[in-house]
């Protein structure tokens, strides 16, 4: 990146998340070009100035403009911001690698697990695009994109193996509500935003059957428990779990109404199928795609995760809700680790 022109950061696609992140850019002085799959939002963004599909109230900066070709988005980018589907990175890499540049820092900000590899995002990136780990970073943290929107305090982990490169996204996104802190747990950081979605679609269950705050502080602790567990055994340092991408994104993640996976989970709490809570979300919903691929990791690395367990039977539809509550409290009882 030349020092005499700002950074430029290609932002895929114009979801919640990635509109909320362009956003932060454009407000710490980053030139940024959101790449969006239809034409009127494009339109919207660059005419209007704001994302009817998802903020329609907000005013976006000026200086942030969107294309619905790739190939433009991407010209001269100094990174890549990707927030799609976690299930839907595979497909789109594989048709925009050829157009990345050879110094393009590709920055994840999904948090899911690809369902048939168990593969973190940040791997999938360096199997289909062959980047080194050198360029390919991790944004994770509290972050309700709503609130992020309305400029509210936050704050987030940019992950990266090279701190270089973390120092400088670093740098690209920190504005006066946007605080973010550097590190080199890619791992921790992808496995406890991951893990959160699960987490929090089980306090979301919990909520949708009235099982109190109680009940709710119990599967936040020992979500969390789980997530390092897992995290740790497969190479992260657990104070990672403790920090921003882990203990901060799953306490806002399963507390907040404004989480999509808590209230997916109430949903289901309230008695509705996947299917019906599915459709009354109407978003992406990480952890219920993920849930399954993170218990083949838990599996492969020896590593018990109860509540995980139980949610993912539930998607599965192999326990009632109520068998489900009973399974988690008729556990064996165990010293607190």
């Amino acid at each position: 990146m030349s020092q005499h022109r700002p950074a430029r950061a290609a932002v895929f696609s114009a979801g919640a998340w990635g509109t909320a992140v362009a956003k932060v850019l454009a407000d710490a002085g980053t030139d940024v070009v959101v790449h969006a799959r239809r034409d009127e939002i494009a339109d919207a963004i660059n005419t209007g100035h704001r994302n009817p599909g998802y903020f329609p109230d907000i005013e976006l900066p000026a200086s942030l403009v969107a294309t619905t070709d790739p190939m433009t988005a991407l010209d001269g980018a100094d990174y890549l911001v990707l927030s799609i589907p976690a299930q839907s990175l595979r497909a789109g890499l594989a048709r925009w690698a050829p157009l990345i540049g050879p110094d393009t820092v590709i920055v994840s900000l999904m948090k899911g697990i690809e369902q048939g590899t168990a593969l973190r995002a940040s791997e999938v990136v360096a199997e289909v695009t062959g980047v080194s780990a050198e360029r390919i970073a991790v944004l994770s943290g509290p972050n309700l994109a709503r609130e992020i929107m309305d400029g509210k305090p936050a704050a987030a982990t940019v992950a990266c193996a090279d701190e270089g490169a973390a120092h400088r996204f670093q740098v690209a996104c920190h504005t006066s509500y946007f605080r973010p802190y550097t590190s080199t747990d890619v791992i921790g950081c992808e496995l406890g935003g991951a893990v959160k979605n699960v987490i929090a679609l089980a306090v979301g269950i919990a909520a949708g059957m009235d099982l109190g705050h109680n009940a709710a502080a119990v599967l936040i602790t020992r979500g969390l428990a789980e997530a390092t567990r897992l995290a740790v055994a497969m190479g992260a340092h657990p104070a990672t779990l403790a920090g921003l991408a882990g203990m901060g994104d799953m306490t806002a993640t399963c507390l907040s109404p404004l989480s999509r996976n808590r209230t997916f989970g109430a949903y289901l709490g309230r008695g509705l199928t996947v299917e019906q809570a599915t459709a009354a979300t109407r978003q992406t919903t990480e952890g219920v795609k993920s849930a399954e691929a993170i218990l083949g990791l838990a599996h492969a690395h020896g590593i018990e995760m109860p509540i995980t367990t139980i949610v993912s039977a539930l998607l599965h539809d192999e326990v009632t809700l109520d068998e489900s509550a009973a399974a988690l409290m008729q556990r064996p009882a165990k010293p607190e680790r």
